[in-house]
């Protein structure tokens, strides 16, 4: 298969697409504008993918923010602070070096993870990029940020989780690389909003029931009707209204949303269809209860160093459910939190019966994140009931067969 290499931007096209739509001009010309300029990146962006080792830069992962002074040329960039410099004038400057700071440390504090490559690469953002461009994205080397347009999109360094997406973009770059398209390019995304909620619960100390479970938050202007980019919490419910539309993404398989393969179709939906991997982790999250970058962070970041560029998300459900056990031990409350969260999504451990699953699902339900010490008993005793109806079956079937032998 041929690895898809692009730009990872936190605006989807489908929501830029469905502002070309509009009744007012502005707003199409900068959606246009936004879409022709990310275009011509993702040219540069393959062509740079073809030379090998051109990503990764030693600097012990030091912080440089650049200013592009709304150009769209990065080299031309002005450079605006450092680790040894003093706070800038600019907010978007300060914003932007601050969040990678944050993510720095999340990522070494958590998983003692060094930089996005985890050899120290710096870290390099540009800030004000474009005019009134309503986008920020990795390109495999750094992060960008436009300055939106100020009427339907804000600043995007406002935001810690999206920072922190596109961060991570770059890890799962340099673990996983999941490639960007299908189910695997869903992932990928999964994989950004997952640690960028997670950025920001662990700087504002938040267990997983105080977490807004909301992606880009801040990213609209006060004057648009929406909570968010996405919702992990309720994948399809981040907005609803005229200039956008209806969030269109999923939580469950039996919606998975088929896109062709194509830019104008989100790569196969990737920023779509990550609803439902979103769901799971959310829901694992919940059933396991306290900080969600604990336990839960764990398996998933242990999961994604496992995965491939391959991987589908039957594949990343079953690797979860695996480092939960190698983490936490076989029946553990977190392994039946796991378990019982991608059933909910429609995806079914293999190997693990459904009547079985189904059981084990009501424990970690019953257990409410309160720990593991009632978690075997409980599925035990769940298991021994589905036993003794199957070995009651079984019976009523032999006497049956019985009566007909002999004719009764």
């Amino acid at each position: 298969m041929t690895r898809t290499y692009t730009l990872h931007c936190i605006i989807p096209p489908h929501l830029l697409e469905k502002l070309l739509s509009s009744d007012d001009s502005e707003v199409r010309q900068v959606a246009l504008d936004t879409m022709l300029t990310t275009a011509r990146l993702r040219g540069e962006r393959a062509v740079r993918a073809s030379f090998a080792g051109a990503a990764a830069t030693p600097g012990n992962a030091r912080r440089t923010v650049f200013d592009c002074q709304n150009g769209v040329f990065l080299p031309l960039a002005v450079f605006a602070r450092s680790e040894d410099g003093l706070e800038s004038a600019d907010d978007s400057v300060n914003r932007a070096f601050g969040g990678l700071g944050t993510t720095r440390d999340f990522y070494k504090t958590v998983f003692n993870r060094n930089s996005v490559d985890g050899r120290g690469m710096r870290l390099d953002g540009y800030v004000h990029f474009g005019r009134r461009f309503n986008n920020a994205f990795w390109d495999g080397r750094q992060m960008v940020f436009g300055d939106g347009d100020g009427r339907l999109f804000s600043d995007f360094t406002g935001c810690l989780d999206v920072i922190a997406h596109e961060w991570t973009h770059g890890v799962t770059e340099f673990t996983a690389g999941l490639d960007y398209h299908n189910q695997s390019g869903a992932l990928n995304e999964s994989m950004s909003d997952v640690f960028g909620s997670l950025v920001k619960q662990w700087s504002l100390k938040q267990t997983a029931d105080q977490a807004d479970w909301l992606i880009g938050s801040e990213i609209f202007t006060p004057g648009i009707d929406a909570d968010a980019l996405r919702s992990m919490k309720a994948p399809g419910h981040a907005f609803d209204n005229r200039l956008f539309g209806k969030d269109p993404q999923p939580d469950h398989m039996s919606d998975f949303v088929n896109l062709p393969d194509t830019e104008p179709g989100d790569n196969g939906g990737v920023h779509i269809n990550s609803g439902i991997p979103n769901k799971a982790f959310f829901l694992t999250a919940m059933r396991i209860g306290g900080f969600a970058w604990e336990a839960p962070g764990l398996i998933w970041y242990e999961s994604l160093k496992a995965s491939h560029f391959e991987t589908q998300f039957q594949d990343f459900a079953n690797t979860t459910y695996r480092k939960a056990a190698e983490l936490y031990g076989d029946d553990s409350a977190e392994q039946l939190a796991v378990l019982a969260a991608w059933q909910d999504v429609g995806i079914q451990i293999s190997g693990i019966l459904a009547g079985v699953a189904r059981a084990r699902g009501l424990a970690a339900d019953r257990n409410g994140g309160t720990g593991r010490e009632n978690g075997l008993a409980t599925v035990n005793k769940q298991i021994g009931a589905l036993t003794a109806q199957v070995t009651g079956l079984v019976r009523d079937v032999n006497a049956l067969k019985g009566q007909v032998t002999t004719g009764g």
